[in-house]
């Protein structure tokens, strides 16, 4: 098990990223949470069985279709933190 955080900037606002994050993360089993910054990049904090963490990672290097990455920032820990299910948290 591990955690992630990511921070995906680009054109990643106002494409549903985070509808496809979501759905993705609880595809993927993971629990956690996306949500918007005032920067205009997403944010998300997942955790679960290590190759699906890192499916996720993938995942975000690219988006959903109509969404355009520029920058992906990635950090992992075993720092738990034992969310419940994957949600989308609004300011």
């Amino acid at each position: 098990m591990k955690h992630v955080s990511i921070r995906v900037s680009g054109r990643v606002q106002g494409v549903c990223f985070r509808a496809y994050a979501q759905k993705r993360a609880i595809d993927f089993g993971l629990s956690g949470y996306v949500k918007n910054m005032p920067d205009n990049s997403v944010y998300m904090e997942a955790e679960g069985a290590d190759e699906d963490v890192d499916k996720l990672v993938e995942w975000a290097r690219q988006g959903p279709p109509a969404a355009r990455v520029t920058d992906i920032q990635v950090n992992f820990s075993n720092y738990l933190r034992k969310f419940e299910g994957f949600e989308i948290r609004y300011w």
